[in-house]
């Protein structure tokens, strides 16, 4: 598929996490989300091991099992009370902000399983398990790829979302998708044409006072 007519900051400012917007309803062609992983594996990894998978969900059945998890990861996740919205208080603007995002974020987990397309990024381990301590190295093989995932596809003209929620279920995600005992998941990628093209950079803090030069 030709990509959109996006130059590059746009590209970097306008890949939103799309919840709300999602195509339940429009296929996603196969050879479309190859295209996306084939830019994705591009993307750095530490030593370049090259250990990190794919693993593309298709089937209706498998997608509602998982959708069946992520919702009760997201109702166990709502019920804690530890939501973004809490944070800020004190700051009415950005609580709105944030609970505009949980809505979203809850419509989303309601329909998960009916996204037509859910992308799950794994490293396979060489220890068969996680070591203990900082995994940032670890991780960091996983995270450039996933987004560059989600680049690929918003110039595509497909929505994406990064999710871990269902990670709180992983070994029996695990189980529904066949994975070997030293593979682990990093993520849940809904993917699917979306509705409208408004995307557009989000609020963010002002750079100066998240910015230290040479030490906080």
């Amino acid at each position: 598929m030709t990509p959109l007519p996006l130059g590059p900051d746009e590209l970097l400012t306008t890949t939103r996490a799309v919840r709300r917007r999602l195509d339940l309803a429009r296929p996603v062609p196969i050879e479309l989300v190859r295209e996306c992983l084939e830019i994705a594996v591009q993307a750095p990894s530490g030593s370049s091991r090259q250990w990190l998978h794919w693993v593309v969900v298709t089937e209706p059945e498998v997608r509602a099992a998982i959708g069946g998890y992520y919702r009760r990861a997201f109702a166990e996740h709502a019920a804690s009370g530890a939501t973004a919205a809490a944070l800020y208080e004190d700051d009415p603007a950005r609580a709105e902000a944030q609970r505009r995002v949980a809505a979203s974020a809850a419509h989303l987990a309601e329909h998960m399983g009916e996204v037509p397309v859910l992308v799950v990024p794994c490293l396979r381990l060489d220890t068969g398990g996680l070591p203990e301590g900082n995994q940032a190295g670890l991780w960091g093989s996983l995270l450039p790829a996933a987004w560059s995932y989600a680049l690929a596809a918003r110039a595509r003209g497909l929505g994406t979302a990064w999710t871990s929620l269902h990670l709180a279920y992983e070994k029996e995600v695990a189980e529904l998708l066949g994975l070997p005992a030293d593979v682990r998941q990093g993520a849940l990628i809904p993917t699917a044409y979306y509705t409208g093209d408004t995307f557009r950079p989000a609020p963010r803090a002002p750079i100066d006072e998240i910015l230290h030069l040479d030490r906080w």
